[in-house]
This record gives C-alpha cells, sequence and structure tokens, in this order.
C-alpha cells in the first residue's frame, strides 16, 4: 500500500468530510467488491511535489507535476481538479489517475484551490486559471505544449474544469492574475461534475429549510437569495462558441451530470466536440476505485489522443 502525501501550509484547518478511505468503507457495504486504486511507487514518471504557485493569507496553493521521464518533444498537459463538495477532498486524491497521464506521454498536474472553507466563488475559477498560467509560465521545465493544455476534474472539481473549459477569454474570471499568460484551455473532461446548479435535474438546493447545501455555502447565498450567482456558476450558461471539445464520464446518478445534455445541445452548433460515458451501476465517485479506475483512465487516454496526438 502506498501512500502519497500532501504538504500544504494554512492557517484555516482542512475539512475532512470526505476522504477516500471513508467513501470506500461506505460503498464497500453495497458493492464488497470494490477497491481502492492506489497510488504506484514507482513507474515511468518522475515527480515534482509541493511547489507553491500562489501565497494567500488563508495559506500557500501549492501543486505536483508528475511528467514522462524520457520526453524530448513538447508534451500535452492534464491539470487535474479533485472534488469533494467544494469544502473538502485534496489534490492527492487524483494521483493515480495522474501517474496513468503520465506513463501515457502527457503531464499531469495536481492542483490546490481554495475551498468554501477558505473563500466562496469565484475564488476557486481564479486559482484554477492561475494554474493554469503557472503551466505556461513553467512550460519549458517539463517540455509542456502550452496549446494542449486539458483541465479534468471530478465531482465538484468537474463542475469547476467544466466552467474554466466554457469561460475562455471571459474578463469576468481573470482576476487575480499572478502572471500575464494566458488562461484559456483547449480541452475539458468533466467525470460525474454538474454543468448547471439552477436546472431541473440539479439537486443542489437544499431541501431543508435549515441547512444549507454545499452548492449555497460554497457560492455564498441560497438560490432564492441570489439565482444570477447560482446562473453565472453554471458552465451551461456560458457555453457557446468559445467552450472547448469536452468528454463526460458519468456515474449511474443521474443528478451528477445535470445540464450535461443541455449543454451538448449549445455547443453542437459551433462543431465543438463532445463525447459522453455512462459506466453502469457505478456510484458517485467511481473512478478512485477499481473494477472502474482502468476503464476511466482508458477512455480519458483515448479523447486526449484523439484531441491531441497526430
Amino acid at each position: 500500500m502506498c501512500c502519497f502525501t500532501v504538504s500544504q501550509a494554512q492557517k484555516i484547518p482542512a475539512d475532512t468530510s470526505f476522504s477516500i478511505y471513508s467513501t470506500y468503507i461506505k460503498e464497500k457495504k453495497k458493492r464488497p467488491y470494490i477497491t481502492i486504486a492506489y497510488p504506484l511507487k514507482m513507474g515511468n514518471f518522475k515527480v515534482k511535489r509541493n511547489i507553491v504557485y500562489v501565497k494567500y493569507p488563508t495559506g500557500n496553493l501549492l501543486l505536483d507535476v508528475i511528467y514522462p521521464k524520457k520526453s524530448k518533444k513538447s508534451t500535452p498537459a492534464v491539470l487535474f481538479v479533485f472534488g469533494g463538495g467544494w469544502r473538502s477532498g485534496n489534490r492527492a486524491q487524483n494521483i493515480p489517475l495522474a501517474q496513468k497521464m503520465a506513463q501515457n506521454g502527457y503531464v499531469a498536474i495536481t492542483t490546490d484551490y481554495r475551498l468554501s472553507t477558505h473563500a466562496q466563488f469565484p475564488a476557486a475559477v481564479y486559482d484554477l486559471k492561475n494554474t493554469v498560467r503557472w503551466i505556461k509560465a513553467n512550460a519549458a521545465e517539463f517540455n509542456i505544449d502550452t496549446n494542449k493544455i486539458t483541465v479534468a476534474g471530478f465531482s465538484a472539481g468537474g463542475q469547476l474544469a467544466a466552467l474554466i473549459g466554457t469561460t475562455n477569454h471571459d474578463p469576468q474570471f481573470e482576476n487575480e492574475k499572478i502572471n500575464n499568460h494566458s488562461s484559456n484551455v483547449q480541452a475539458v473532461i468533466d467525470i460525474d461534475g454538474i454543468l448547471a446548479f439552477d436546472h431541473p435535474e440539479s439537486a443542489e438546493v437544499s431541501t431543508d429549510p435549515n441547512r444549507k447545501s454545499v452548492a449555497a455555502i460554497w457560492l455564498g447565498a441560497d438560490l432564492k437569495e441570489n439565482p444570477r450567482l447560482w446562473h453565472n456558476a453554471s458552465p451551461l450558461n456560458h457555453a457557446g462558441q468559445n467552450s472547448v471539445p469536452i468528454l463526460f464520464i458519468n456515474s449511474s446518478t443521474a443528478r451528477f451530470h445535470a445540464g450535461r445534455d443541455d449543454l451538448i445541445a449549445k455547443i453542437k452548433p459551433f462543431g465543438i466536440y463532445s463525447e459522453v460515458h455512462t459506466l453502469p451501476d457505478t456510484p458517485h465517485p467511481f473512478w478512485l476505485f477499481n473494477p472502474w479506475f482502468e476503464e476511466v483512465s482508458k477512455i480519458m487516454i483515448k479523447f486526449l489522443d484523439q484531441q491531441f496526438k497526430d
């Protein structure tokens, strides 16, 4: 068993309400055959860990780079955005998938972003766009092709990834820049991340009047209090001619892809590619566990190869 540790200096305690192990214990009761997909101890990749890319009073934001051992030509990059209800989780969650990408010729970056315990929307969007800027500023060190960057997100991270990929050239999300590089990306992989908060398929509105939903906590207001805010945080409402090709990998729980089909319909007239894979009888978050881990990685690699490799 291998553990990939995260070092993050922060003044606010981390929210641990979501963890891979606790989710495993819960899901194993329903599916006793599942196992955790652990990181490899070694492989055909190199790692640079705990790189500070921005500093805030609430703590430094760090990232890790996992990249091929031998890469003489410019290489596409994949930015991984973890999930956890916009309040929990950490960048180590997707190290196993990042290692898979590196072993298949991609530079993988796992990054921190400010959670709702630290800052509300749109702070996380600024952070992820700044991670893209960091990637471009440091491209030479890792042989990264800055015209071939994908953002891949999972659950809440999937929503954020889709928002990054539908807001290229959108000035309202260009604040707090760490450098003058573009924050544009060229593709999105959304794994069980919703596309719309204010949507009939969404379940982000709390039915308990005494309890705010995790979305409302992150957004800073309930839907009734500020519908415009919920609308603006929804990738569906930004989708259009500036959107990028997008891969959806979904569980069998429909609410985790709220707005997906509507988004596909919006980008189709512009000839923007989309692809959907729904894995039957899968829990949320299936990508962290066997037997689904290998299938998810294969779908991702096939999509990336199609988009970026000659």
